[in-house]
């Protein structure tokens, strides 16, 4: 089953939070902006590898989102600084 929140159809699908429908996860690829938007988000959580699920996001306003057990509201312009990839990781072999 493909993801189509993301633009661009892949294995690994590179988009922004804010372009996540609710109760998607993603993994946190870049952050985009100046050291101090960086700093603020990375002592939130915010580091790249690490997962992030959408548990509301309407069209318009901000995206609340759950990461490290942590609820967290980002306004949608910060939300659309954070990059993620919908990877998926069900077609890796595990080597049992």
């Amino acid at each position: 089953m493909q993801n189509s929140s993301c633009p661009v159809q892949a294995v690994s699908d590179r988009c922004s939070l804010s372009e996540l429908e609710s109760s998607e996860g993603a993994s946190i690829v870049e952050l985009q902006g100046g050291h101090s938007f960086r700093s603020r988000l990375a002592a939130l959580g915010f580091i790249p590898g690490t997962e992030v699920r959408v548990l509301r996001n309407l069209s318009h306003g901000p995206v609340i989102v759950t990461i490290r057990d942590t609820r967290i509201v980002l306004g949608r312009q910060e939300a659309e600084r954070v990059l993620v990839t919908t990877a998926r990781h069900d077609d890796v072999s595990t080597g049992t």
